[in-house]
C-alpha cells in the first residue's frame, strides 16, 4: 500500500521533484526509474528470498493499486460510454 504516513511522505520530496525535472517519457524508462528503486531498496538488505519477494510484493501491490485507481474507473468510463459486453458480468 503506497498510503505511507504524511511526516514519511517528506522524505521523497526531492526525488518527486527530481523525477519531475528530469521527465519520464517511456516505459523504459519508467522500469529504469522502477529498477533504480529496487536497487536502493536491496542495497542494506540480505541477499536472500525474502527480501526478493518483499520486492515482488511491493510491485505486485502497486499494479493492483495502479489498476484499482486508474485504469478501472477508466474502464467503467468506455462501458458507460460504448456498452458492456453481452452477458458479461452479470
Amino acid at each position: 500500500m503506497p498510503y505511507i504516513k504524511q511526516d514519511d511522505r517528506i522524505n521523497f520530496d526531492e526525488l518527486e521533484i527530481s523525477l519531475e525535472e528530469a521527465g519520464i517519457d517511456t516505459a523504459g524508462e519508467l522500469q529504469y526509474v522502477i529498477s533504480l528503486a529496487i536497487k536502493e531498496f536491496m542495497l542494506d538488505k540480505p541477499y536472500r528470498y525474502q527480501t526478493m519477494n518483499d520486492v515482488m510484493g511491493a510491485l505486485n501491490g502497486a499494479n493492483l493499486e495502479y489498476y484499482r485507481r486508474v485504469v478501472a474507473p477508466y474502464e467503467d468510463q468506455c462501458i458507460e460510454k460504448n456498452g458492456d459486453i453481452e452477458g458479461y458480468g452479470e
